[in-house]
């Protein structure tokens, strides 16, 4: 079959619901933590069928150490010269004007860029994000891994240029094309969640970098999460208990988080650790309170939370109960 008879084939079947145009990014930064900043940043854009438009890459100017040199390549002397994210901010918005953001391990490039809008004072126009992990997930791929080169060998992209920002860029673009066409012939449920501006963010103090090791497109650590592991201390109130509805929540309670808030993550799960709730990474029998603005997406903790019947509010109600949290007993 000739690219033309698919790209025939695919207008045929194609998807009502499925978007109109991607945004397929890729951004290297100086690190994790919630004061890292971006360091480069590639834009291929495709439309509704995956096929590229056109592509588009900036370095920038972090203002700050560049982190993992070793990773990424930019020294000091190589981004001295380039421009101040503001300066690029109007660029990178215009091409992800309207479309769905795809990255690998997305939830880290978009905070990363969420974050940089909000130091910019301006809204990066995204509603829509995909990962190509849960895109390969979705799809059942036979992949050893879950890292950006294990995507590109099953579809037979070659890597140029790891962790530079414009290869992988491309590379995801070339893997996601073949994804999307897969999931429109099964008919699949495309992972889309949605995308919260920060109204609310901090630049905190770093979080010491433990062991830097690359786990897939622009994301370094120890797991597939876009944040390092940072160690809370131990709640010292015992569980309570299920949140109930129209009663104030109680110090003890196991809070668990599931998508895009308005307010940074981590200021969020701060002032509630203060108000002595347990800040739980995971949904289980135990936990108390799932907060979400997108309870019908179909995350891991909103799946599970269904199943085990817990209660779910979102970011608006929560914040408003962290005014009042009840002492523990005893």
């Amino acid at each position: 079959m000739t690219m033309l008879d698919d790209r025939t084939t695919a207008a045929a079947t194609w998807p009502t619901a499925y978007p109109q145009g991607y945004a397929v990014v890729d951004v290297e930064t100086t690190g994790l933590a919630r004061d890292d900043r971006i360091v480069s940043a590639a834009v291929y854009r495709l439309d509704a069928q995956g096929n590229v438009e056109d592509h588009w890459y900036t370095l920038v100017n972090p203002e700050r150490d560049p982190g993992p040199v070793w990773i990424h390549g930019l020294t000091t002397d190589v981004l001295a010269d380039a421009p101040l994210f503001p300066d690029i901010a109007g660029e990178f918005a215009e091409r992800l004007d309207g479309r769905v953001l795809v990255a690998h391990n997305a939830i880290f490039d978009w905070q990363m860029i969420a974050r940089e809008y909000a130091r910019a004072k301006r809204t990066a126009p995204v509603r829509q994000r995909l990962c190509t992990i849960a895109l390969s997930k979705e799809l059942d791929l036979p992949l050893p891994n879950h890292k950006l080169e294990s995507l590109a060998a099953h579809f037979g992209v070659v890597q140029q240029r790891a962790h530079h920002a414009l290869d992988d860029a491309r590379v995801l673009a070339e893997a996601f094309r073949p994804s999307l066409h897969e999931a429109a012939r099964v008919g699949a449920r495309l992972p889309l969640l949605e995308c919260r501006p920060l109204t609310e963010w901090s630049d905190g103090p770093a979080t010491p970098r433990i062991g830097y090791q690359a786990t897939g497109s622009g994301s370094y650590g120890r797991s597939s999460s876009w944040r390092p592991a940072r160690k809370r201390p131990a709640c010292p109130y015992p569980n309570p208990g299920r949140y109930e509805a129209d009663k104030p929540l109680k110090q003890g309670m196991r809070v668990a988080f599931s998508g895009d808030t308005s307010i940074d993550r981590e200021l969020l799960e701060d002032r509630a650790t203060e108000a002595g709730l347990h800040v739980a990474t995971s949904v289980s029998r135990l936990t108390s309170l799932l907060v979400t603005n997108d309870p019908d997406s179909a995350t891991s903790k909103t799946v599970k939370a269904k199943s085990f019947g817990t209660p779910v509010v979102d970011e608006a109600a929560f914040t408003q109960l962290l005014r009042d949290v009840a002492a523990a007993d005893g």
